[in-house]
């Protein structure tokens, strides 16, 4: 039998205001504390949301928030650097579709969601310490201000504060040897994708676009370096001077990558800056604190299922929540997440090798890469991924998770020197 009526969302980008949605189904009332003062209206890049994740959000009836915003991908077309294709997934009018959505839009449809079903969010409330009580968690934040509730949700990212606070043996996020950058495109100047989305491996960098029936589109570049270079100091560099620098990466190549990057315009270049995992989260809850999204499983953008699995997590979380004591639903969410969520970040990994691949790799992936393509673009060999449901209505068993942290957990926690 649940325990939990209440709960206090650490996080208001994507997973938070979803997870607040989701606990708001299984009967608990949420609140979604955010640490900037402000909205992130305009912020951050392209991603997509999968058919598991549409199915997920359909769970929520929310659904609709990702139609009105998203572009429809009826296909994937993977290609070389000489413009031929490797394969191709999807087509079927049959198969599901995935959409493409700007960052920005998501979390705008998400925030006006959470508006319309009364669901309350905090700004400038950043996380300094977490402490507990036999009956609630209290977390303080750097204003002075406190929230308690039954439970504490970590919903802050792959950077997460509150992974932090109940391991401080946690894992820092990996760097993949990609840098990242996007542009959106009132007039890419090219003829449409007839809604397909071109994933090129390009010789010397990875590069992907989709273009409208109006001439409208998006773009996007995974640069290898070696070296990873921080958010700040790429936005340094200044946009012009990435848009020459990709335009030249791409010059060899014989498909619309440089023509494109070097019709955007510069306020338009979105820098979003180093591609990052975290392989595996050793502790994903502890006492009345549990994680949920990036802060549990960050996958690489390459995995195409960040916030498809934040979406998913947040539901199997609920019905946990909905059915049994925190203690137990916390091993039961975890027990039926770990293993599908780290296998999509494996997966995204293999993918990082290859668009980070040197000269001599890149001979090898183009070789091989024709005939591994013709392996995968079938169906029934993404289903385990694409084709996952949650039976909201199905009660959760109480589950025996090897994956949590073993022996007597302390009271109350906090960073060092806070």
């Amino acid at each position: 039998m649940s325990d939990t009526r209440t709960a206090v969302i650490v996080g208001g980008g994507i997973a938070g205001p979803v997870t607040a949605l989701a606990l708001r189904k299984a009967g608990i009332d949420a609140t979604v504390y955010e640490a900037y003062d402000t909205t992130a209206d305009g912020v951050g890049g392209g991603l997509s949301i999968a058919p598991n994740g549409l199915n997920a959000l359909a769970v929520l009836d929310a659904g609709d928030v990702v139609r009105r915003i998203g572009i429809p991908v009826t296909a994937m077309v993977m290609q070389s650097w000489t413009g031929k294709t490797l394969a191709r997934f999807g087509g079927d009018p049959a198969e599901p579709i995935m959409q493409f959505v700007w960052r920005a839009d998501l979390y705008r449809g998400l925030r006006d969601e959470l508006v319309r079903r009364a669901i309350p969010t905090g700004y400038g409330k950043r996380l300094v310490s977490v402490t507990e009580s036999r009956d609630s968690v209290t977390a303080h934040f750097a204003d002075g201000t406190h929230a308690t509730g039954d439970i504490l949700v970590g919903a802050d990212g792959i950077r997460s504060t509150v992974r932090g606070l109940i391991d401080p043996a946690a894992p820092a996020p990996r760097y993949a040897g990609l840098a990242s950058f996007g542009a959106r495109m009132d007039q890419t100047g090219e003829p449409s994708t007839d809604g397909a989305m071109h994933m090129v491996f390009g010789k010397r960098a990875f590069f992907g676009y989709q273009v409208l029936d109006d001439g409208t589109g998006g773009w996007f570049v995974n640069l290898p370096q070696r070296t990873p270079q921080s958010l700040a100091d790429a936005r340094r560099t200044g946009a012009p001077a990435w848009i020459a620098r990709l335009s030249e990466v791409f010059r060899d190549d014989r498909t619309p990558a440089a023509r494109m990057i070097s019709r955007t315009r510069p306020e338009d270049l979105l820098i979003v800056g180093p591609m990052e995992d975290v392989p595996t989260v050793p502790v994903w809850s502890r006492d009345r604190v549990v994680l949920v999204g990036d802060a549990a499983h960050a996958t690489s953008p390459s995995s195409g299922q960040g916030a498809s699995l934040a979406v998913e997590s947040a539901v199997q979380l609920a019905r946990c929540l909905r059915d049994l004591p925190h203690d137990k639903a916390f091993a039961a969410y975890e027990s039926l997440r770990r293993a599908r969520v780290e296998r999509v970040i494996a997966n995204a990994a293999r993918t990082n090798t290859d668009k980070a691949a040197g000269p001599v790799a890149r001979i090898l992936r183009d070789l091989f890469l024709p005939v591994a393509m013709k392996l995968l673009a079938k169906p029934e060999k993404m289903a385990w991924q694409f084709g996952y449901r949650i039976d909201w209505d199905a009660p959760v068993a109480v589950s025996a998770s090897p994956y949590r942290a073993a022996g007597p957990q302390p009271r109350s926690t906090a960073r060092p020197g806070s």
